[in-house]
């Protein structure tokens, strides 16, 4: 879902696409960085004994809000481009998925570094280079 979005405001900024379809808008998740997780994994890895754990921020963002970042980071409004298909609506409509990171926090001494907005902004960014260096070399004739 998350990559689903940021290519597609990279795509639409760039011009190759015109909108994006989602389903549900408010459903709520708790979207946290890839490599917050990997130190809170190489903090568990350091611990004396194993125990269970929840990687998690604690804090949930609905589809709506990861769609307002991603095209104002891209300068675009998404009232234009975004439309809702009831085709994508899922059975889970409602449901919140939102983890307790309070034993990573306690016994681990870990938090997430990374904000929602910060890791939305850096894979727009990210997608924007891709799909840019895609043309590129689209239009870069053989030798």
């Amino acid at each position: 879902m998350t990559r689903k979005v940021t290519r597609a405001v990279a795509a639409i900024k760039l011009g190759r696409e015109r909108e994006l379809a989602l389903g549900d808008l408010d459903a709520r998740r708790d979207w946290g960085y890839a490599p917050d997780y990997v130190e809170a994994m190489w903090r568990m890895l350091q611990q004396d004994a194993g125990d269970d754990y929840v990687l998690a921020t604690g804090r949930t963002h609905t589809v709506r809000d990861l769609v307002e970042v991603a095209f104002a980071h891209a300068g675009l409004d998404p009232a234009e481009y975004v439309r809702v298909d009831q085709g994508l609506m899922r059975r889970e409509v409602g449901a919140e998925r939102c983890g307790d990171p309070s034993r990573a926090r306690a016994r681990l001494g870990w938090e997430p570094a990374v904000s929602f907005e910060a890791m939305i902004a850096a894979m727009v960014d990210h997608d924007l280079e891709l799909l840019s260096a895609a043309s590129e070399a689209a239009t870069i004739p053989e030798a």
